[in-house]
Formats: structure tokens, sequence, C-alpha cells
């Protein structure tokens, strides 16, 4: 899960201006997968739509489309793994989210389920493992 999260946070400087996110908002985002992240900001909820159409992972609809979601996932370390478990994830997330008609708050609210599913199934990377990962990369 960590090659994913880190794989998928490749997008975010290129969509941080389009977004509207503030470099603080930016940095922020780097503690997506800590307890005490919050999901209140509209840019964030942006910046991951953004994410997702740079990597070709949402459709005209911006919903997720579950074919080229499955090959990018499958494309990591354990990626076979974790792929049909995180579209069913991302899925139920965005069935429950479905009527929110802002695509940004929807995927702002999506990505908060499925943080909060990722921890309950036990997929989720701790944050301790993601900021060893992030430091390894910067060097």
């Amino acid at each position: 899960m960590k090659d994913v999260t880190l794989g998928f946070g490749q997008a975010l400087e290129k969509c941080r201006e389009e977004s509207q996110l503030t470099q603080d908002k930016m940095e922020e985002f780097f503690h997506f997968w800590r307890e005490d992240f919050t999901f209140e900001h509209r840019e964030l909820g942006c910046a991951i739509r953004c994410m997702s159409q740079h990597f070709n992972l949402l459709t005209d609809a911006s919903r997720m489309h579950h074919e080229n979601t499955h090959k990018f996932i499958k494309s990591f370390p354990n990626g076979e793994v974790l792929a049909q478990q995180m579209v069913s994830i991302i899925h139920s997330c965005e069935q429950q989210h479905d009527t929110e008609a802002d695509h940004c708050w929807r995927i702002l609210r999506v990505a908060e389920c499925f943080k909060h599913s990722c921890q309950q199934a036990g997929v989720a990377p701790s944050m301790e493992l993601m900021m060893t990962e992030f430091i390894m990369d910067a060097e």
C-alpha cells in the first residue's frame, strides 16, 4: 500500500496549482494516513481529483475508472494482492457519497471513507513507514 500511496503522490506537485492547494495544505496532504488527518478542505478533494485524472483513473463523470485503477494498483509491488480489494473499497465509498454534486467535495468524502475502510481492513500503511519512505525517496 505504501508503494501505491507514494506512486499516486507523485502527481501532487503537478496538481497543486490547478487545485489551488497552498503550500501548507500540500504539506498537510503528506500526513493523509495519520489518525488525526482531517478531511475539511475542498482543495484537497480537487487535488485528489487532479491526481486521479493525471493517472487516468477517472471517467468523464469523475467516477473511478475500474479497469484503469486496477491496472494502476497492479503496477506496484504487491499490487496484484491489493488491486481488487482497493477497487472494491473505492467503489463502495463512491456509492455512499454519490449524491454529492460537487466533484471535489465528493472525492474528498470518498478519500475519507477509503482511508477509514483501509484502516479497518488492516491494509493502511503506518505513518511511520510512510515518513521513512518519503525521507528515503527525497535523499
